[in-house]
C-alpha cells in the first residue's frame, strides 16, 4: 500500500526560498567588495559619449548678462522671464545676480522704486521670511522681494492664491536688504 506524500506547508517553502535569496545577495556583495573600486579622478576626461548640447541647467559659474532695456544707473533688475535678479551699481556694472521664485502676482514690466522694507514677517504661504524688500502693488497684492528665514524655496500656492513674494536663498536676501534701501530704483522687464 501506498505511503500519501506529505506536503510541506507554505511558510517552509518561503522561509527556504528566502534563505536563499539571502546567501545569495551576501554572496554576490562579498564578490562586488572584492572587484575593481571607481575612484576620483583630480581632472574628469571628457567622454566619447558625452552629448553635444549643453546641459539643461544654468552655470553659474558663468556671469549673466543684464537684459537690454533695463534702464541706467544704480538699480534692482527683476527679468520675469527669467526669473532672476541682478543688482547693478551707479557705474552700470552688475554687482550681483541670482535667481528667484516668483509668486503668483508678477509687476507688469516698468520702472517701480522700493518703498517700505520690513526685517521679518510671515509670508501669505504662512512661511516665516525675511529681508523683505516691497517696491509694487499689482491687483492689490502687494510685490516684494524676500528670503525664508530657514533658507528654504516656497511651496507650491494653494490653487487660487494670490502672493506677490519674489523669494530668493537667503544669502541673496541679505544682498538685496543691503542694496535695495528706500528709493532705490526696480526696473522690472520681460
Amino acid at each position: 500500500m501506498p505511503v500519501p506524500a506529505r506536503r510541506l506547508p507554505s511558510w517552509a517553502w518561503v522561509t527556504g526560498l528566502t534563505t536563499v535569496a539571502l546567501v545569495l545577495v551576501a554572496v554576490l556583495a562579498v564578490k562586488a567588495d572584492k572587484g575593481p573600486q571607481p575612484t576620483a579622478s583630480a581632472s574628469p576626461k571628457p567622454s566619447a559619449s558625452a552629448s553635444a548640447k549643453p546641459s539643461a541647467a544654468p552655470d553659474e559659474s558663468a556671469p549673466v548678462a543684464v537684459p537690454d532695456g533695463s534702464g541706467t544707473g544704480r538699480r534692482i533688475v527683476y527679468s520675469l522671464a527669467q526669473r532672476r535678479v541682478w543688482l547693478i551699481d551707479a557705474s552700470d556694472a552688475s554687482r550681483r545676480t541670482f535667481e528667484v521664485w516668483p509668486g503668483t502676482v508678477s509687476p507688469a514690466p516698468g520702472t517701480y522704486t522700493v518703498g517700505t522694507r520690513t526685517e521679518a514677517a510671515t509670508g501669505s504661504d504662512g512661511v516665516e521670511i525675511e529681508n523683505i524688500v516691497y517696491f509694487a502693488v499689482t491687483s492689490g497684492v502687494y510685490v516684494a522681494f524676500s528670503n525664508a528665514v530657514d533658507g528654504s524655496s516656497p511651496p507650491p500656492p494653494e490653487p487660487g492664491a494670490q502672493t506677490g513674494g519674489v523669494r530668493m536663498k537667503a544669502a541673496d536676501g541679505d544682498a538685496i536688504w543691503k542694496f535695495g534701501t528706500a528709493g532705490t530704483t526696480v526696473r522690472v522687464v520681460k
